[in-house]
């Protein structure tokens, strides 16, 4: 069964700038289908702030073909074992909504009964350059919401240059989630999100774009200082 995993690790200035130039690819890992090496940033951030340009910071985005080539990575690869030395989490597809190129993303969707289970959240857009000052205008104030919001136990947004910009976040329930995203949160300005998506389809900011839910599976490590991120 294919897996996604999510890993976040802090290397070394050197370290962290070979792996976001020479970036892990699939033909270089067995049963790796596809992956995003990107640099972390903080939700909200001022548009000029240095980690919104390069930080340490690394997340690793992947798709497996089953948890056994992961584990071989992690163990058993010279970056995977620096990616190890991380936190991460591994992730069961549930749904997406739009598309994006390079992952193999199931066809047949998963409906999660209980609405009080964990579920984690993944954005990934490449970007129309001249879209990108428009996009931070009004993707900001979602930033913030996401970030605020104490229903999440780990929110961050990510980038790789030129123009993949990327969020996750780990919501408490799926039922929290939802009332983000339909508006129906007790945040001030609930209706942010909502109407970041309106200006999203009165002139799309993106050439791809998807959010990809997903049920969390188990998590390994630490990620500043602190585990247990997936509250069940």
């Amino acid at each position: 069964m294919t897996v996604f995993s999510y890993h976040l690790v802090k290397l070394p200035i050197i370290d962290a700038l070979r792996i976001m130039f020479f970036p892990i690819k699939s033909k270089q890992i067995e049963g790796l289908i596809y992956a995003e090496t990107m640099s972390a940033m903080i939700l909200g951030s001022p548009i000029f702030s240095k980690s919104r340009f390069f930080n340490r910071e690394i997340v690793f985005f992947a798709q497996w073909e089953n948890e056994n080539n992961l584990n071989v990575f992690l163990q058993s690869t010279s970056k995977g074992q620096q990616i190890a030395k991380g936190w991460h989490v591994r992730l069961e597809f549930l749904r997406q909504w739009g598309r994006i190129s390079g992952f193999q993303i199931p066809k047949n969707e998963v409906e999660i009964e209980n609405e009080n289970t964990p579920v984690v959240a993944v954005t990934i857009a490449r970007m129309k350059y001249m879209e990108i000052p428009r996009f931070l205008r009004w993707g900001r104030p979602v930033e913030k919401q996401v970030r605020d919001d104490n229903r999440t136990t780990l929110s961050l947004a990510s980038i790789r240059y030129p123009n993949i910009i990327s969020t996750f976040s780990i919501w408490k329930t799926q039922k929290a989630m939802t009332d983000m995203v339909h508006g129906h949160s007790k945040m001030p300005q609930p209706k942010r999100h909502i109407n970041a998506m309106k200006e999203r389809d009165r002139k799309d900011f993106h050439f791809e774009f998807t959010t990809l839910r997903f049920r969390p599976l188990a998590e390994y490590g630490e990620w500043k200082n602190k585990s247990n991120y997936i509250l069940r």
